[in-house]
This record gives C-alpha cells, structure tokens and sequence, in this order.
C-alpha cells in the first residue's frame, strides 16, 4: 500500500514535469509550477520569487492570495541574501506575517515550505507554499519535493533564456526593419529569408514577393554594359583575387525607374567552416554614380569649353604681339574683336559653372522686384540680334501684360540661355519668336525657333546639369550642357515651371511659368 502511494507520487512528478518541460512561455510556466506545487503539499498559498541580474528577488507568481496582499509576505524575499546560494538562504519567522495573511485568506496558515530552485550553486528563486497545518516531511518525502524543485529550476531557467533569446531577436528584427540601409539575410544557395523595409522603398519589390526566391533572381544586378553581375561576378560564388564580398551594379524597380545598388556580404559560419546564412548590406549609390559620371562629365565639359576659348585668346594675343609684323588697323580690330568675344565666352561658362554650384549648394540667392517682362524680352533680343545675320526675330505680348515679381538679373539670364539656344541650334537660320501670354495666376513666356528639334527620349533629361542631346550638331556646337540647368533652376526658384515641345526637324518651343502676385498699393 505504501509503494503504491509512493509509484503514484512519482507518476504525478512525471506528469508534471513532463508538462512544465513542454512549456516555453514563462508567466504559464510559474503559474503550473506553482499550482503543482500547491496541490503536492496540500497548501492553501503559493508564491514564486525570481532573482534579479543585481542578486535582488522579486515576486513572480502567487496563488490564492490576492495581489493587494502580497506585500504581506514582502519579509520572505527582501531578507533573502543579495547573492543567495543553496548554502546560505533561508526562511525569516513570518509569524505575525502569517497571521495577516491568514486573515487576507480567510483561513489559518501556520507553515511556510521553501522549495529553492538551484542552477549549479546558485538560487535563481524559490517556491513558497503556506499551508494550514505543520506536518514533517519523510525522507522521501523531502527527496521528491527536492526533485520537483530541480525540475523547476531547470525549466524557469531555459523560459528565461528562450524569453531572452526570444527578445534579441525582436530586438535584432526591430533593428534590422529599421535600418536606413537595405538588409537580407541569405541561406547558403542564396534564398532570400529577411528582406527588410528599407530594401522594398530601394527596388518596390514587396517583402512577400521576394521571401523564399534567390536574390540573384529579385535584384539582377547588372554593368553599365548589360552584363549580369550576379550571375558572371557574384562574390559569394566566385570569390575575387582581393577577397573582398562585395558587388555593384544597377538594376530596375518596379516601376522601371533604374537605380545603382551595392552590397556588401558578410557570411556566417558554424564550427565546422559552413556557411549557415549571408548577411547583405544594400546601398543605394545611384546618387554617388550620378554625382561621380557628373564629375567626369565636368572635368571634359570643362577642359573642352575652356580650352577652346583659352586657345583662340592665347593665338591671336601671341600672333598680334609679333614683332616681326605690321599689322593693319583693320587686322587689329579684328582681331581684338575675337578675343573680345572669346572672353565673352569664357565668362560665360565660369558664371554658369559658379551659378551651378550656387543653385545645387542652395546659395543662389533672388532679389525680387517688378519687372517689365515685354521690355527686357526687347533688350535681350536686341542683343541677341547682334550676334546672328542668320535670323529673323519676333515679340508678341499683349499690351496689357501684367508686371511679375521676380528678380531682373536672373530672368535676363534665363532669356539670353533661351534665346541664345535657339540660335545655336537653328544653324540655317529661320524665325525666333518669343511671346507671352496670361494664364489664370500665372504668365506664360514661350521661346520658339525653326531649328532641328529634340528626340522626344532626349526632352526629359536636357534640363539636368552638363546634359546635352547627343548629335552631330551639339558636338559640334560648344556649349557645357548648363543653360537649361540652369534656366530650370531660376524659373522654379521662382515659383515657376518649364517645360519643352518639340519635334525632330520641326524646330523646338521652350516655355516657362512665373506667378501672379497682386501689387500692393
């Protein structure tokens, strides 16, 4: 009969350790333990306190006690040693505690039992449980309570580390989601298992859509040429000659917009030396290849529109200062009329290079007034006539075109960028028009000319710095590719918009917007 009782206690510890090993979140976890616990000592309230990472205890569960009376049992953890051990805890005298608690109860409690719950040598928390009566424990008794604490411990400890382990990679996920950088975690044959937000703004690929496929199938990075990098020079497969995991290259998102993408791949390995996942860090660098093919592009513009005035300057200075030579007064006039207007030039381009880097470094600055725009159109084209035998000119605007506020100086800049283009590329000569018109709030200022037109692939991108329509007449034709940069700049500084329509062999209409603002008395 006696080894009866005791098989049957033994079953029921199994039973509940075997559910307590099955339990990984941790208030369900305590909350088992403690009514085990409970219900094997035939006790009335429970109470579990856990240690603190600075030794201190706290309470964690109770049982049959209300939460507002749990401070009446506060002596049984705060007078526990700061650094406890299974050699040095112990149980305080609660007996004026236990009576308060009895009455908060509602029945008499007269024994507290300590179950301390040992890692190694240290006591990460203890189970309580207060019963009504004070009976002794046999050895056996003593020795399964013993094992049931064991098996708490032991499951409370690995609770909290799955908690922990459970937190850092919230943590980690919070980190990686957020991150102003594009992060991927890859599996060894590169299956894309994290693709994070940062990933889906840069290429408009969904998390979804790109989870489970392999990265060289999502992002496709490809060379200027077309050549795939990701499946001829992915360094994951083909390791470069410097060791260095890293590849560049431009691919497309999904609304076809192209953008440059570099990455840089950080393996991680087990013991054994296998690669178990790839870390990639993503970088939009388009900006970078854009700023570095500008810069390039600023170095030939330069050399080239420099160089040529420079030279004609330095020729004909050197050809007129000879000693050897006595020139005419129709020479010297003729000549000095050359490098006179080849100083024009090169003044020109240093003042657009420096209202360039003004406008893009936010410096540029406008000085506002009302302006006649009829007026300065006149004088602008009455300049422009001198330099052409070429064209005829036209101003069409209404008598009643209302004044505009904006800032002289740099609306005649960007007349004379419009006109001046309209002369260059008309080579065979033709009508330039300028006219103006009244639209709601705004006024409408429109340069036309006859001249050989713009692809319409090429109009959306001739308002950007140092571009220029590639034909055999721009490369003939100097210039730095800044005008319309700039005419661009000045008008929306302005409030304003511009625009082009044009047809190949058609001639080309550029026009610009500027607000009506109300005069004040």
């Amino acid at each position: 009969m006696f080894s009866d009782y005791r098989l049957r206690q033994r079953d029921y510890l199994l039973q509940i350790i075997h559910a307590m090993t099955a339990q990984l979140d941790l208030p369900s976890l305590l909350k088992l333990i403690l009514q085990s616990a409970v219900e094997m000592l035939s006790g009335q309230v429970g109470l579990i306190v856990l240690r603190r990472e600075d030794g201190s205890f706290y309470p964690r569960a109770s049982y049959g006690l209300a939460i507002q009376a749990i401070h009446l049992l506060e002596p049984l953890w705060r007078d526990l040693p700061r650094h406890a051990t299974s050699r040095n805890w112990h149980i305080p005298d609660l007996s004026f505690r236990l009576d308060l608690a009895s009455a908060a109860v509602g029945v008499p409690l007269r024994q507290v039992i300590a179950l301390p719950m040992v890692i190694g040598d240290e006591v990460i928390g203890i189970i309580y449980v207060i019963r009504s009566f004070g009976a002794d424990f046999t050895l056996s008794d003593r020795q399964l309570l013993a094992d049931f604490a064991d098996q708490a411990a032991i499951t409370v400890q690995n609770a909290r580390l799955y908690q922990q382990v459970e937190e850092e990679r919230a943590r980690l996920n919070a980190i990686i989601e957020n991150s102003g950088d594009g992060v991927m975690i890859l599996d060894p044959d590169r299956t894309i298992r994290i693709w994070n937000r940062a990933l889906v703004n840069m290429t408009g690929v969904p998390a979804e859509d790109a989870i489970g496929r392999h990265c060289y199938e999502v992002l496709d990075l490809k060379t200027r040429d077309g050549v795939s990098v990701c499946h001829t020079a992915c360094p994951l497969v083909h390791l470069p000659p410097d060791g260095r995991l890293y590849a560049e290259g431009d691919t497309r998102r999904i609304d076809g917009v192209k953008v440059s993408l570099a990455d840089n791949y950080s393996p991680q390995y087990d013991r054994e030396g296998n690669i178990v996942q790839v870390i990639a860090n993503v970088r939009d660098v388009s900006r970078l290849r854009d700023a570095e093919e500008m810069k390039n592009m600023l170095l030939s513009v330069i050399s080239h529109e420099l160089k040529t005035p420079v030279s004609v300057i330095k020729g004909y200075a050197g050809t007129l200062a000879r000693q050897d030579a006595n020139w005419d007064r129709e020479t010297l006039t003729e000549g000095l009329r050359v490098i006179e207007e080849e100083a024009d030039k090169l003044n020109e381009l240093i003042d657009n290079l420096l209202n360039a880097s003004r406008l893009q470094a936010g410096g540029l600055k406008l000085q506002f007034t009302y302006i006649d725009l009829p007026s300065l159109v006149e004088k602008v084209v009455q300049k422009m006539r001198a330099q052409t035998q070429h064209h005829t000119f036209s101003v069409d605007f209404p008598p009643d075109f209302p004044p505009v506020q904006a800032d002289y100086e740099r609306m005649r800049e960007v007349l004379t960028n419009l006109i001046n283009n309209a002369i260059k590329y008309s080579p065979a000569g033709g009508l330039i028009r300028v006219s103006g018109s009244v639209r709601g709030h705004e006024v409408v200022v429109s340069v036309s000319d006859e001249g050989v037109g713009i692809p319409e692939n090429e109009q959306d991108r001739i308002f950007e710095p140092f571009s220029r329509v590639d034909s055999s007449l721009t490369r003939q034709t100097p210039g730095a590719g800044l005008g319309l940069f700039l005419v661009k700049s000045v008008v929306e500084a302005h409030g304003g918009r511009v625009w082009v329509d044009s047809q190949l062999g058609r001639g080309s209409t550029f026009s610009f917007t500027l607000p009506l603002v109300e005069r004040r008395p």
